[in-house]
């Protein structure tokens, strides 16, 4: 990405996503990332990861949204999915919880972090800012990300449809005003961060509410058991 702000893409979000590439504040985010490989910064998740999210999950194949906020800080964790990280890496609290709701709810017990099977079948992981400073939490945010991750929500808000949107946390929530109702399921809980899980994640049963949805309306479920 500081190398280059017009990504391989995905065709399919390439295509959508080709013209906001060109817009002042994109320009200005690659400045800004060429900046701080400059001044030695290093930067998670790796260049090759930063649109992973895009890769894993084409726009014409999204049935779930999964927002998160910024990449994990800390050395092989971020691998741009959100709450994901790589394969052999301890599991961050956060990602603990869900694995806790995910038992409770559906009774799937996974051990890896890794997420990308759930990207594979159509859940995007999306992260609000998709760069981050190592070890310097929310170092990359009011940068630009924003804008260009509200720009993913409504292409997808309006190109798709019968997606479901699990938003936790204030911060989500309000990124995600902009979601259609009418369209689109969205499920809404606090933040499964150890300082709120307690307050409503645990027990939100968001996990069994997407699959009913789904094979509703797109005759197939997510089958959130890791290989």
């Amino acid at each position: 990405m500081a190398e280059n702000v017009s990504p391989k893409l995905e065709s399919s979000w390439l295509k959508v996503l080709a013209d906001e590439f060109q817009q002042d504040y994109m320009q200005a985010l690659k400045q800004f990332l060429l900046q701080e490989k400059q001044h030695g910064q290093v930067i998670y998740p790796p260049g090759s990861h930063i649109f992973a999210a895009f890769d894993s999950t084409p726009l014409t194949q999204v049935k779930v949204v999964i927002l998160g906020q910024d990449p994990y800080h800390g050395p092989n964790q971020a691998h741009g999915l959100s709450f994901s990280v790589q394969a052999g890496t301890a599991l961050p609290p956060s990602l603990k919880n869900i694995y806790k709701e995910l038992q409770s709810d559906l009774g799937v017990v996974n051990g890896s972090g890794d997420l990308s099977a759930w990207a594979e079948q159509g859940v995007l992981l999306l992260n609000s800012v998709l760069t981050v400073r190592k070890n310097q939490a929310a170092s990359h945010r009011n940068q630009g990300w924003e804008q260009f991750t509200d720009a993913v929500i409504r292409i997808i808000n309006n190109q798709c449809q019968h997606v479901v949107f699990m938003l936790w946390g204030s911060y989500a929530q309000k990124k995600g005003q902009v979601i259609d109702t009418d369209k689109h399921l969205v499920l809404t809980a606090p933040h499964p961060s150890p300082l709120s899980a307690h307050r409503g994640f645990f027990g939100c049963h968001h996990f069994s509410q997407a699959n009913t949805y789904l094979k509703t309306h797109h005759g197939s479920e997510i089958d959130w058991e890791l290989p």
